[in-house]
C-alpha cells in the first residue's frame, strides 16, 4: 500500500503518473477485499467505482466542489482518497460509517442513503451556487439502478430547465443495483453501452469525406446538419438530449484517462451534462465477479481469498417469509410478489424461481409499488409487497390514498423492521407502525418467532378489503415462543403466579421483543411485583380485549422496537382512555432521535431499551403507587436508561 498511505487527501492525487494512479488503483482494491471481509460492509459497488472516484477527486476539488453520491452504499473509495483509510471498525460503533457521513468529514454532503435523491439535492445546490454567484462545481454520481426511481427523472426535468446553470452528473452503469437492473430505462442505457459512438463515428466519416474531391465538403456539411437524427440511429442518447441534457459517453469507468478527459469537458460546458460511465461491480475480485445474485453488493465477514462467509447465523427472519412465500403460491394462484429491485435481499428469490411469472421487480420505485399493488389487487390478485421498513417510509401517500382509500387487499412485509443498527440513521426501521397508525383500515402484525411470521403472513393474505402490514426484524430468528393462553385475539405469554388476584403490571409485548419482555417479567418478580405478558399479535387495531384485562392490573407497561412517538404505546393509551379505563400507563421504545450506527445490541442499550433498564423504571413506578421511595435493587440493573420511557 505504498501510494495509498501517502494519500492523505484529494490534492494527493494530482502529482501522480498514469502508471502510478494505476498502481493506486490496484493497492485500493486489494485495501477493500482485506478491510471489508474483516467487518462486512458493502464491497461489490466499491470495488466498481475505484478509478470513476480517482478521476473526480483530480478534476474536482472537494470540499469547495461539492461530490455528491446517490446512496452512498460507494463511498468507500471516496473515504479512502479523503483521509479516512482506518476501516477496522466500519459500520461499529466509534468507527467509519458504512455511508458519507458529515460528521466523518467536510468532504460528505450528504448521508441518507436512500436512493434516487442525489439529483434532487444537486438541483437544488447548484440553484444555490447561481443565486450566491458561487463558482463552485456539483457533481452528482448517480446509478443506473437509482435511476429507475421516479425522484430521480424529477429532478432531471428540473435540471434541464435551466440550460446554462452548469451542473455535472456522472451515471456510473453497472448494469445493476443489488440485482440486475430492470425495465425500459435498464434497455435504453444497455443500447447505449452496445453501439459505436456518434463522434468516432462521424470522425472516421469527415476524414473520409474531407478527402473526397468536390463532394465531400458539401456532403460533410449535409451529414453534420442532420446530426440529431443520424445521433439516434448510430447511439441513441436522445433521450437526455431531448431534455436538454448535454449527454458525454458512454467512457469506459475503468480508464482513469479517459474519466478525466469526460469530466474535464463536463466541467467546462456551463450548463447540465450527463457524463455516461460504465463500471463493472465487483471489479478486480474473482468471488464477486461470480456472484450473480448481487456481485457481492454487501457482505458479513468473509474470507478474503474464497468470499465465503465465516460463519452462519442460521435462520433469518428473510428466509422464514421467503419459504412461507413459496408454500403461498403453490396454495393460491391469485398470491403474486412485487420487489423495488430488491428480490434477493427481501427473500423473494426463491418465490421468483418457483413463479417467474407472478413475481414483479418495479426498480427502485417503491411509490409506483404500492399503486401498481392496488391495480393487481382491485383486478383481483393478493399482492405482497415486500420492502425495508425504512423504505416504505417514501410510499406513505400511496399506501393511504391508493391502497387503504379504495379497500385493496394488498400486504406489505416491511423486512428489517426495528433497530438495525450497523447501517446508521436511514436505515433503522423506526417509523413505520407510528406513520401507519393514521391510516384507516389497515392492520399491522408484528410477529415474535419464525411460527408467527407464518401464521400472520397467512391471516394478513386472508385480508381481501383492505390493507395489511407483517413487519419483522433483521437477522436471525429466535427460538419459538409459546403462548400460554389466549384472551381475545391476544397471546399470553406470561401469567402472574397462581392466587394472584390483583396483578401489579399487564406487559404488552411487541414483536421481537417478545423474550426481552419475559426477561423484564422475571426481574419485576423477584422484586415482589407481578405481571401478565400479552403478545397483541395484531398491534393495529388495538384489540378490545386489551383494555378490558388492563382493567384488572394497576399498571400498564408496553414495550416496542418503534418510535415512541405516535406507536404502539400511544395507540394503548388512547384505546385505554377510549374505554375508560385510568391507569397509569409507561411505554418504552425508540426516542425520536437518528440513531448513530453500532450494533443493535449497543443501539438499544444506548437509548435504555434492556430488560434491566425497563424493569428499573417500572419498579420505580409500582413503588411510587404504592407510596414507596425506595431505590429498586441491583438485581433490576442500576443503568440510568436514555430517554426510552415516558409517564
Amino acid at each position: 500500500m505504498a501510494l495509498l498511505s501517502r494519500i492523505r487527501g484529494p490534492r494527493d492525487l494530482d502529482r501522480l503518473s498514469p502508471e502510478q494512479l494505476d498502481q493506486l488503483a490496484a493497492e485500493i482494491r486489494s485495501f477493500l477485499v482485506d478491510a471489508v471481509s474483516k467487518t462486512g460492509g458493502h464491497l461489490g459497488p466499491n470495488l466498481g467505482v475505484v478509478e470513476l472516484t480517482i478521476a473526480l477527486h483530480r478534476v474536482f476539488e472537494s470540499p469547495k466542489d461539492k461530490v455528491l453520491w446517490d446512496t452512498g452504499h460507494q463511498s468507500y473509495v471516496h473515504k479512502l482518497l479523503t483521509g479516512r483509510q482506518d476501516f477496522s471498525k466500519l459500520k461499529m460503533k466509534g468507527g467509519l460509517s458504512g455511508y458519507p457521513a458529515q460528521a466523518e468529514s467536510d468532504h460528505d454532503v450528504i448521508e441518507n442513503s436512500h436512493a434516487s435523491t442525489v439529483l434532487g439535492w444537486a438541483d437544488g445546490l447548484a440553484k444555490a451556487n447561481e443565486v450566491l454567484k458561487k463558482d463552485d462545481h456539483v457533481v452528482a454520481v448517480i446509478g443506473d439502478g437509482a435511476l429507475t426511481g421516479g425522484m430521480a427523472w424529477e429532478a432531471l426535468n428540473n435540471i434541464a430547465a435551466a440550460k446554462d446553470r452548469p451542473l455535472v452528473i456522472v451515471v456510473n452503469d453497472n448494469e445493476r443495483s443489488y440485482a440486475p437492473t430492470i425495465g425500459g430505462l435498464a434497455n435504453h442505457l444497455a443500447t447505449l453501452r452496445t453501439t459505436d459512438g456518434y463522434e468516432r463515428f462521424l470522425a472516421r466519416g469527415k476524414d473520409l469525406l474531407e478527402r473526397t474531391p468536390v463532394l465531400g465538403k458539401p456532403l460533410y456539411e449535409t451529414l453534420h446538419g442532420a446530426k440529431k437524427g443520424l445521433k439516434d440511429f448510430i447511439a441513441p442518447q436522445g433521450m437526455f438530449e431531448d431534455l436538454g441534457l448535454k449527454y458525454v459517453g458512454p467512457i469506459d469507468g475503468h480508464d482513469i484517462e479517459a474519466l478525466e478527459s469526460a469530466l474535464q469537458r463536463a466541467k467546462r460546458f456551463g450548463g447540465p451534462v450527463i457524463v455516461h460511465c460504465l463500471t463493472e461491480k465487483g471489479r478486480g475480485y474473482q468471488p464477486a465477479l461470480a456472484d450473480e445474485a448481487d456481485r457481492f453488493h454487501a457482505v458479513g465477514k468473509i474470507h478474503p481469498d474464497t468470499g465465503l462467509p465465516i460463519a452462519s447465523s442460521g435462520a433469518d427472519w428473510t428466509s422464514v417469509f421467503g419459504e412461507e412465500m413459496v408454500e403461498l403460491g403453490h396454495e393460491r394462484e391469485d398470491i403474486v410478489a412485487i420487489t423495488a429491485a430488491m428480490l434477493q435481499p427481501v427473500g423473494l428469490d426463491k418465490f421468483a424461481k418457483a413463479f417467474p411469472d407472478r413475481v414483479y421487480d418495479v426498480g427502485i420505485a417503491e411509490q409506483h409499488a404500492a399503486v401498481s399493488a392496488a391495480g393487481l389487487a382491485t383486478g383481483g390478485l393478493h399482492p405482497v409487497f415486500a420492502v425495508y421498513a425504512t423504505f416504505l417510509n417514501r410510499a406513505f401517500d400511496q399506501v393511504l390514498m391508493d391502497v387503504a382509500l379504495h379497500k385493496c387487499g394488498v400486504t406489505f412485509v416491511l423486512d428489517r423492521a426495528g433497530v438495525t443498527g450497523t447501517d446508521g440513521a436511514s436505515h433503522n426501521g423506526m417509523w413505520d407502525m407510528s406513520i401507519l397508525q393514521v391510516v384507516p383500515g389497515l392492520r399491522i402484525a408484528a410477529p415474535r418467532d419464525a411460527d408467527q411470521v407464518r401464521a400472520q403472513l397467512r391471516e394478513a393474505v386472508e385480508v381481501k378489503d383492505a390493507p395489511t402490514v407483517v413487519r419483522y426484524s433483521k437477522g436471525a430468528v429466535g427460538p419459538a415462543v409459546k403462548a400460554v393462553g389466549r384472551v381475545g385475539g391476544m397471546d399470553v405469554l406470561r401469567e402472574p403466579a397462581e392466587g394472584t388476584k390483583n396483578p401489579d403490571v399487564l406487559l404488552v409485548s411487541v414483536g421481537a421483543l417478545a423474550p426481552m419482555c419475559l426477561e423484564i417479567a422475571d426481574l419485576l418478580d423477584k422484586q415482589g411485583i407481578s405481571t401478565t405478558v400479552v403478545d397483541p399479535r395484531w398491534v393495529k387495531p388495538v384489540d378490545a380485549a386489551l383494555p378490558v384485562l388492563a382493567a384488572r392490573h394497576r399498571v400498564v407497561v408496553t414495550v416496542e422496537d418503534n418510535s415512541r412517538v405516535g406507536g404502539v404505546g400511544s395507540a394503548v393509551a388512547q384505546a385505554l382512555r377510549d374505554a375508560g379505563v385510568d391507569l397509569p400507563l409507561r411505554d418504552f421504545g425508540i426516542p425520536p432521535l437518528f440513531l448513530d450506527h453500532a450494533s443493535r445490541k449497543e443501539v438499544m442499550a444506548e437509548i435504555g431499551l434492556t430488560a434491566p433498564d425497563i424493569a428499573r423504571q417500572v419498579t420505580g413506578l409500582v413503588s411510587k403507587i404504592d407510596g414507596r421511595f425506595e431505590e429498586p435493587t441491583d438485581s433490576v440493573g442500576a443503568a440510568e436508561p436514555a430517554e426510552a420511557a415516558r409517564d
